[in-house]
């Protein structure tokens, strides 16, 4: 078994943390809020107080952090990992970011003899307690094998998809798609409820069709209890979004779904709702059509 660190322990890192623990290994946790650090101390985990302390415990450092500047900062500022870390440890960075920051936080790892990983995931929290998310990994092949039987700690579908930074871009291909189907699913609810048709109804008629995708298979039920309590919050998503249109911009690819889903997703979060479930983005359309996904629309006809 492995000495691991886990930094971030938010809705995703508190359930991968958990399977490590689970699965036998000495866990090292440390996080900004203090709560969820003493809940895991209680559970087995060893306590540190900054990122430095966790690197000086570990062979392999995980992360999981909001956005590219925290895992700079984190991983090579000032009491960081970086001065903590001996030749040979592995870090592995959970977080979505952007594949050039994954890059050079890669590269300045190597001239102290650290290999690093990016392996963003997808699967959500419920994924991430169940251990059964998606990870995709750039980075050195040898890193990856030495790693492995980390990540089938906490995933079910575990790829090397290539170089450092090519995870990155994966998730990049992921966010794409998922902020893509979340959208086009909010628009055939709302314009099933506009058109006075059981949005219920259409959702059982279609799901296992050509339109089958797992926003569909996961998202309406919560929907209609208007349970829009996150999986992964939207404010996220768009942050996610940024990078993907960053990214498009940087090989000079055009990408003008996406770029409509990062202004509603942006809309979300100006509305106050930013902490909200990225499905909630159906809200926007809501307002913009003036209709409520389950709730009798006024002048509908009856379905």
């Amino acid at each position: 078994m492995a000495r691991v660190g886990y930094i971030g322990l938010g809705l995703m890192g508190s359930g991968m943390a958990r399977n490590l623990l689970k699965a036998g290994h000495t866990l090292v946790v440390h996080n900004r809020s203090r709560a969820i650090v003493e809940q895991l101390a209680s559970e087995g985990a060893i306590a540190a107080t900054s990122p430095r302390e966790v690197a000086a415990q570990s062979d392999f450092v995980c992360t999981n952090l909001p956005d590219s500047p925290d895992v700079e900062q984190v991983a090579l500022g000032p009491n960081g990992i970086i001065e903590g870390a001996r030749p040979g440890l592995i870090f592995m960075d959970h977080s979505t970011i952007k594949p050039e920051t994954a890059r050079h936080i890669a590269a300045e790892f190597a001239t102290a003899g650290v290999l690093a990983l990016d392996a963003p995931v997808s699967g959500g929290d419920v994924g991430a307690r169940a251990g059964t998310l998606s990870i995709m990994v750039g980075g050195p092949r040898e890193a990856f094998e030495r790693a492995l039987p980390l990540l089938e700690a906490m995933g079910k579908t575990i790829i090397w998809v290539g170089e450092s930074g090519a995870g990155q871009i994966a998730k990049v291909a992921n966010q794409t798609v998922v902020a893509g189907t979340m959208v086009a699913m909010a628009e055939a609810l709302v314009l099933a409820q506009k058109a006075g048709v059981d949005p219920e109804r259409v959702v059982q008629a279609i799901s296992r069709g050509a339109a089958q995708c797992w926003a569909l298979d996961t998202k309406p039920p919560k929907l209609f209890r208007r349970d829009l309590s996150p999986g992964f919050k939207a404010y996220m998503q768009a942050k996610d979004l940024k990078i993907v249109i960053d990214t498009g911009r940087a090989y000079h690819v055009a990408m003008p779904l996406t770029a409509v889903a990062h202004q509603l997703y942006e809309a979300l979060v100006g509305m106050g709702n930013g902490d909200l479930d990225n499905s909630a983005v159906i809200t926007v359309l809501e307002a913009l059509a003036g209709v409520v996904v389950g709730q009798a629309s006024d002048g509908a006809a009856s379905s």
